[in-house]
């Protein structure tokens, strides 16, 4: 079974929110306030059915605090909103109760839906309360409804879907551990199982009073001593997971993320349907990073939604499987249309920044470090500002990779200025090799003086003066070009250093930061 699209209304950051799912692995990036983790949380609260989470979680919490304010421009009972969440199941199979149209599509499909809404039967109070003109929000007259698609009420202890939630961010609080374990042990053993061992459990506890704790008794009088076996003292309560009889709570923060994720992971005959990963990057090395990402590459049999703000993870596990946030949109975006050899390139190419790029709005893409090194400079004096005080970034990429990057700027519609050397042939390497990505938001900036082949030529040009009086001492048989043509970076290192406030820009890096800036 494979959730293919969930639909939110008047959740947490989200008036209104579409997302269509792949059948086994969904990246779920994006910048912070994005929604990433409100997706998780719709999806894990439709999936438990439990009112009793909601409330915990708190209906003044998850409803969309847009929605409440616009309510109260009208503060009327008959426009009070309601908060709905659907999710969207492909076939069933034998599952008929969860086949109908009861949902916002209106067409017969497999699905379930969490609705909050003013109860009816109270509306004279909700009336009353409104009446008062205080801005005070009726949340505790809203009913909690679960439903499937067919209008018959969803039952949470059917248990239909097996599914957790794991969030790394919350790696050292006790309760979330504790409901983390419950889950997992939940999901490996059946009801009869279960029942069985709370069974015996309960018999050892006894047992252990009336052997081990009798000599003691026999010397407390009327008053003995007793184990406790209730709700909140009870196996389920006292299961922990052990790593070479160690306790995962024992362990650092990282091992412990990669224990629990892996575990969630395994294949086993009682496999969890969906996994939920908040931010499984957190707290992990590089080499547990790469670790982690073959065991989430390697489940095949399972659906497994990732919020993250890894580079690795995201490039990783296939660009073709992002789903991609704004916070300033409720618009969710996909790669899936990325051509196979672009997204194999970033699975295999070496770390990149490439969340950051996909993450940006306009984007300055240079080849090398020496670029790298100068431009934000060369941004400061061009406009006063440094870059993200103007929602831009510069990104080295090497000039072999521009057009991959290029391909998920078209895809995206990031604005992105390319700056790199004309190579001694302008058209060709410059003009020619780009013209299937140029649109009115991405443009290649070079020397069009096919002489100037290269910046250090044209940083050379441009300032003439700072470049022989900070290389030419020492220089016997290499001219000062040819010094700076030998050794980029340092040079460029050494100009931002020494001269940073004398330094003139190339004309078309300022023709670059120029366009990029305007609207």
């Amino acid at each position: 079974m494979k959730i293919t699209k969930l639909k939110l209304f008047n959740f947490k950051k989200f008036g209104f929110l579409e997302v269509d799912f792949k059948d086994n692995l969904n990246v779920i990036i994006g910048d912070n306030e994005a929604g990433k983790s409100s997706i998780l949380l719709a999806i894990d609260l439709a999936l438990r059915g439990s009112r009793n989470r909601i409330e915990t979680e708190g209906l003044d919490l998850l409803f969309n605090s847009r929605c409440i304010e616009d309510f109260f421009l009208t503060n009327t009972y008959e426009t009070l909103p309601k908060l709905k969440v659907e999710l969207y199941f492909d076939n069933l199979g034998d599952k008929d109760d969860y086949y109908g149209r009861n949902n916002s599509d209106g067409t017969d499909q497999f699905g379930i839906s969490l609705i909050c809404e003013p109860r009816d039967e109270l509306s004279k109070d909700i009336s009353e309360i409104l009446a008062e003109g205080n801005q005070n929000f009726p949340f505790e007259y809203y009913s909690i409804a679960f439903h499937k698609f067919s209008g018959q009420p969803y039952l949470s202890f059917r248990k239909d879907f097996k599914h957790i939630l794991l969030d790394n961010t919350l790696i050292n609080n006790e309760y979330a551990t504790s409901q983390y374990i419950k889950t997992l042990y939940g999901s490996h053993v059946t009801l009869a199982e279960r029942n069985k061992h709370l069974n015996e459990y309960r018999k050892y506890k006894n047992d252990y009073k009336e052997t081990i704790l009798e000599d003691v008794n026999k010397k407390t009088g009327d008053y003995k001593f007793g184990i406790k076996n209730d709700k909140k003292s009870n196996l389920v309560t006292d299961l922990t997971i052990t790593e070479e009889n160690i306790d995962i709570q024992n362990k650092g923060k990282g091992r412990q993320c990669f224990i629990k994720t892996e575990f969630a992971l395994q294949k086993n005959q009682n496999e969890l349907d969906f996994i939920l990963l908040e931010e499984p990057e957190n707290h992990l090395s590089h080499l547990n990073m790469k670790n982690l990402i073959a065991r989430i590459d390697d489940s095949k049999n399972k659906q497994i939604f990732i919020a993250t703000h890894s580079n690795l993870i995201s490039s990783r596990l296939d660009l073709r499987n992002t789903i991609l946030l704004n916070s300033n949109s409720s618009i969710s975006i996909n790669l899936s249309h990325l051509e196979d050899s672009t997204a194999s390139f970033f699975m295999k190419a070496p770390d990149n920044n490439i969340l950051e790029f996909i993450l940006s709005k306009k984007v300055i893409l240079v080849e090398g470090d020496a670029e790298f090194i100068l431009l934000e400079r060369f941004f400061e004096i061009i406009t006063s500002k440094k870059p993200n005080d103007l929602n831009c970034h510069i990104i080295s990429v090497g000039g072999t990779s521009f057009k991959r990057y290029l391909e998920i700027s078209k895809l995206l519609d990031v604005k992105t200025a390319i700056i790199r050397d004309n190579d001694k042939d302008y058209q060709k390497n410059c003009v020619d090799r780009y013209s299937k990505y140029i649109t009115p938001n991405i443009k290649v900036f070079s020397e069009t003086d096919d002489s100037i082949s290269t910046f250090e030529i044209s940083m050379f040009i441009t300032n003439t003066d700072i470049c022989n009086e900070l290389f030419l001492p020492g220089r016997i048989t290499k001219s000062v070009l040819d010094f700076m043509l030998d050794e980029k970076a340092d040079c460029a290192f050494e100009l931002l250093d020494k001269k940073s406030d004398e330094l003139k820009v190339p004309d078309y890096i300022k023709e670059a930061i120029e366009w990029l800036i305007k609207n």
